[in-house]
C-alpha cells in the first residue's frame, strides 16, 4: 500500500515554540578583537590601577578589562603596563592579586609562544596629544599639585574616554567644568583628593 505524507498548515503559534524569544546577534566591532589594542585605553586602566586609594571595584574594573586584551611587546614596553600588573599580583585584596597573576601568566604565556605575531595598535595623534596635555596642565593648577601629577592624568583619561576618545566640544566643556570645581570647590577638591570621591564619579558627575 502506498505512503502518504499529509503536509498540515501551521497555526499561528507554529513558528516558534510559545514564549520563545528570536535569537539576538551581536556584530563584532574591531576594537572587541583579543588583538587590537587601543593604547589609550591601555594607558586609562594602568593610571587606574596606580592611583593611590582606588576602591577595590576600580581595580577589579581596570584588570577584567585588562584581561580582555593581549598587547604586544612593544605596547608591554611602551606602556610598562605588564610591570604594573605584575606589582598587582602582591596586592592585599585576594580577588584583586587572584585576577592580577591571571592576567600577568595569560599575556606572559601568549607572548612567549606568539612573539611573532603582531598586534593591531591604535594611538592618538601629535596635536591630539599636545590639546590633552595642556588639559591636564590646567587640572593639576586646579587641584595644587605638581605637573604631571597621576591624580590629574587619570581625571583627563576618564574624561577622554567618556568623550568618546575625541577631543570634541563635549570633552573641552568637561575639562573646563572639573577645572572650575576645582579651582572653585574646595570640598570637592578635598574628597577628589583624598579619594573620598572617585575619579570616574567625579568626572561622570560633569558629563555634558
Amino acid at each position: 500500500m502506498d505512503r502518504f505524507v499529509v503536509r498540515r498548515a501551521r497555526g499561528p503559534e507554529s513558528p516558534r515554540r510559545a514564549g520563545q524569544a528570536p535569537r539576538a546577534y551581536r556584530q563584532a566591532t574591531l576594537e572587541s578583537l583579543k588583538r587590537v589594542v587601543v593604547v589609550e585605553d591601555i594607558k586609562r586602566w594602568k593610571s587606574m590601577l596606580e592611583l593611590p586609594g582606588q576602591p577595590k571595584e576600580n581595580l577589579i574594573e581596570a584588570l577584567e578589562e585588562l584581561k580582555k586584551k593581549i598587547p604586544s611587546k612593544e605596547v608591554l614596553l611602551s606602556t610598562r603596563i605588564g610591570h604594573t600588573v605584575n606589582k598587582m599580583r602582591k596586592h592585599s585584596d585576594h580577588d584583586v592579586a587572584s585576577l592580577a597573576k591571571d592576567v600577568y601568566t595569560e599575556w606572559r604565556t601568549f607572548i612567549k609562544d606568539h612573539s611573532n605575531k603582531p598586534s593591531i595598535e591604535v594611538r592618538s595623534d601629535p596635536k591630539t596629544e599636545a590639546f590633552r596635555k595642556n588639559a591636564r596642565k590646567l587640572l593639576c593648577e586646579a587641584l595644587d599639585l605638581e605637573i604631571d601629577h597621576p591624580l590629574a592624568e587619570n581625571i583627563e583619561r576618564e574624561a577622554f574616554h567618556l568623550s568618546s576618545r575625541l577631543i570634541s566640544a563635549p570633552y573641552r566643556r568637561m575639562v573646563r567644568a572639573l577645572v572650575f570645581s576645582l579651582k572653585h570647590k574646595p570640598e570637592i577638591r578635598a574628597e577628589v583628593k583624598t579619594g573620598t570621591l572617585t575619579v570616574p564619579a567625579f568626572v561622570q558627575s560633569h558629563k555634558k
